[in-house]
């Protein structure tokens, strides 16, 4: 599993944009098994976390699998 860093810039329904530390924005949909749920995404907004992916075939985009926020400054 992969996993990047930054912020989240952009959020809806079960998607949501993160901007990593090298100033690349990255497109993830939220796996249906996920932590968190899609409800909760919102609240992630400008919150800086570290997401595990992977990249399916069948996506544009990566597919988060697990949310972890981290501490801020």
């Amino acid at each position: 599993m992969l996993s990047m860093t930054g912020v989240v810039t952009i959020v809806q329904e079960g998607r949501f944009q993160l901007l990593d530390d090298d100033g690349v924005s990255h497109q993830f949909l939220l796996r249906y098994s996920a932590a968190p749920d899609p409800e909760q995404l919102p609240a992630l907004l400008q919150q800086r976390i570290r997401v595990s992916y992977s990249n399916p075939t069948n996506l544009i985009g990566h597919a988060a699998h697990k949310i972890v926020l981290l501490e801020t400054a």
